[in-house]
């Protein structure tokens, strides 16, 4: 399979190997089963058309003809992408339907249902987001123009064990029920880009938007998550899985307030944020032991405690020597932090606050709220 020459020279120095979105999968799916519907015949390899121009050719998984129905299957190869749904077998079953009746799109088995409002598909829609389902709409229509047909047909998706998948995943939290989400907006998955993580992210927003919250919070795990819940008593929908995407949490609310966002994590991943880093991944940004060091002068820290915090072997070990010599280190670093949010925020009507945490998540640092 080819990707085409942009997207492979890009990736070319990392020696990493993209892959194929979902929506890439069930596009190529419905391309082969439709085809076979008016043909007979199932083209394997199936080769379709992505949003960039790209034109990858996909081994098809199983295939099945009736006389009312074709079903043909994709793997899904998320090349070098640590994706949930790698190697997730993705089944397009296609019906002809009366003429003028267009391109409907159904829920299969493993594939969710929308169930609450603020996503971009109306609630009782399967999850097929728009740039999938306008794929599909075009290679059907590419399809039924080489045959002379009318191109109305019922797309049922559905992916093999969807639904146990999609508990590690965002849906439920976002009231996408029964299975996972048919995604992609160039069909490629671009290895550790998280595009999946960012857009559940924005998502999440989104859906706390449209149910009327005006306080959500971007946690960077499931112990934060446990801690902002005792502290502010937010519904399960106010929780964004930050993760260490705090940049995009915050470019998202910049152009979709919230009234408060409290930013929740541990202390030296929040350090981290304080510094300036938006992403707060070990591989991508480092606790800076100097930035804490001045920092805790800041605060009341001596010019030995200080030189003792950088050489600490991790930002938690500074944090102890600080809490040992009563300097307030940790509400230094969520001020910071918070300070930070609202500079990403540039002036969006946002009030943010910070709750630093330890690993089993005691809060160690805290700021006040501020807004604008």
């Amino acid at each position: 399979m080819s990707t085409g020459g942009g997207r492979e020279a890009q990736l070319k120095h990392t020696g990493l190997r993209p892959g194929w979105t979902t929506g890439a999968c069930a596009t190529a799916a419905t391309t082969a089963a439709y085809t076979a519907l008016l043909t007979g015949g199932f083209p394997d390899p199936v080769t379709i058309t992505l949003p960039k121009g790209q034109t990858p050719s996909f081994a098809l998984t199983a295939e099945s003809l009736t006389p009312d129905a074709a079903m043909a299957a994709v793997t899904k190869d998320a090349g070098d992408d640590p994706d949930v749904t790698h190697g997730a077998v993705i089944r397009s079953t296609v019906r002809l339907l009366p003429p003028g009746s267009g391109v409907v799109f159904r829920a299969g088995e493993g594939v969710g249902t929308v169930t609450l409002p603020g996503l971009p598909l109306e609630v009782g829609e399967p999850a097929v987001n728009p740039v999938p389902r306008q794929l599909m709409r075009e290679h059907v229509a590419r399809v039924a123009a080489e045959h002379g047909a009318p191109g109305d047909v019922e797309i049922t998706l559905s992916i093999d064990h969807g639904a146990e998948i999609a508990r590690s995943t965002w849906n439920p939290r976002i009231g996408i029920l029964g299975g996972l989400s048919v995604l992609g907006t160039t069909g490629i998955v671009v290895p550790y880009s998280c595009s999946a993580w960012i857009d559940s992210i924005r998502r999440g927003v989104d859906v706390a938007r449209a149910g009327g919250l005006t306080h959500v919070a971007g946690c960077t795990g499931s112990t934060s998550e446990r801690t902002v819940t005792g502290v502010y008593d937010l519904p399960e929908i106010a929780l964004l899985d930050m993760g260490d995407f705090a940049g995009a949490v915050l470019k998202y609310l910049r152009r979709h307030p919230v009234d408060r966002l409290t930013i929740c994590g541990g202390f030296a991943k929040l350090s981290k944020l304080a510094a300036g880093h938006l992403d707060l991944h070990s591989a991508r940004s480092q606790v800076d032991k100097p930035f804490l060091a001045a920092l805790a002068r800041e605060t009341g820290a001596t010019t030995s405690l200080a030189a003792e915090i950088e050489t600490a072997n991790t930002g938690l070990a500074a944090l102890r020597l600080c809490e040992a010599a009563s300097v307030p280190l940790g509400d230094a670093v969520a001020t910071r932090a918070r300070d930070e949010a609202l500079a990403v925020l540039r002036g969006a009507p946002v009030t943010v606050d910070v709750l630093a945490i330890d690993r089993a998540g005691t809060i160690v640092g805290r700021s006040a709220p501020k807004g604008p």
